[in-house]
Formats: C-alpha cells, sequence, structure tokens
C-alpha cells in the first residue's frame, strides 16, 4: 500500500473512530438524563429493570432524531432492547408497506388476506 493510500486510510480510522467517541458521550448524556426522568421501566411490555439488567433499557427518540433531545425528555422513551428493536423493525416495514402501496397506486392495507380465494379455488378442483 502507497504511503498516501495509508495516510488516507488512517485518516479516515481516526475520523470514525472520533465520531463513535461523540456518538456515545450523547447517547450517555441523554440516556442519563433520561433515566432520572423516568422510571426503569419499558414503555412497550412495562418491564421493570435494575442493576445489571438496567442495560437492557435503551432511549427511544419518538421522531427518530437522535439530535432531538429536549432536557424536558419529551421526544425519549425508554424501551428495553427488544422492544426497540421491534419499533424500529415495524417503522422500517410500514415505510416499505406505504412505498408499495404507492409504487402500485394504491393505499396502504392490513385487511389484505392472501387465501382469501383458497376456498373458492379448493371447491372448483372437487
Amino acid at each position: 500500500m502507497s504511503d498516501s493510500t495509508q495516510q488516507a486510510a488512517e485518516k479516515r480510522n481516526r475520523l470514525v473512530a472520533e465520531m463513535r467517541r461523540e456518538q456515545q458521550q450523547r447517547e450517555a448524556g441523554y440516556r442519563e438524563q433520561a433515566l432520572k426522568l423516568y422510571p426503569p421501566v419499558c414503555g412497550r411490555c412495562t418491564r421493570e429493570f435494575e442493576g445489571k439488567a438496567l442495560r437492557e433499557l435503551t432511549v427511544h427518540h419518538r421522531d427518530h432524531n437522535h439530535d432531538n433531545n429536549p432536557p424536558d425528555g419529551s421526544n425519549w422513551e425508554l424501551l428495553c432492547i427488544y422492544c426497540h428493536d421491534h419499533e424500529h423493525t415495524r417503522m422500517v416495514q410500514e415505510q416499505r408497506d406505504t412505498d408499495a402501496a404507492a409504487d402500485r397506486g394504491e393505499s396502504s392495507t392490513l385487511s389484505h388476506s392472501p387465501f382469501a380465494a383458497l376456498a373458492g379455488k379448493l371447491n372448483k378442483s372437487k
């Protein structure tokens, strides 16, 4: 590897490490604030946390903007790691459904049943 390539890689690695440190400091700040404002309970499953298990309790940003950290905690919700993961997975799936419906020119619906016509097809085959 050439000197310039190696220097660029080192610079990139330093920048990434610095960004990660800053993110951890930011998260630690609002997490500590949220734990002072709210009881150590998951806002979805209502599981209570204490001791070592407290590390499984995370701060969810209701508007999904991690830079929006009002001191009153109005954009935060304490969620366990499982409910937090589910919340973000649900949001991604809803966005996919909305995008797919827009591509088809339809509105999103949750009433679709893939087996709705199955009975009719089974009766035809008899």
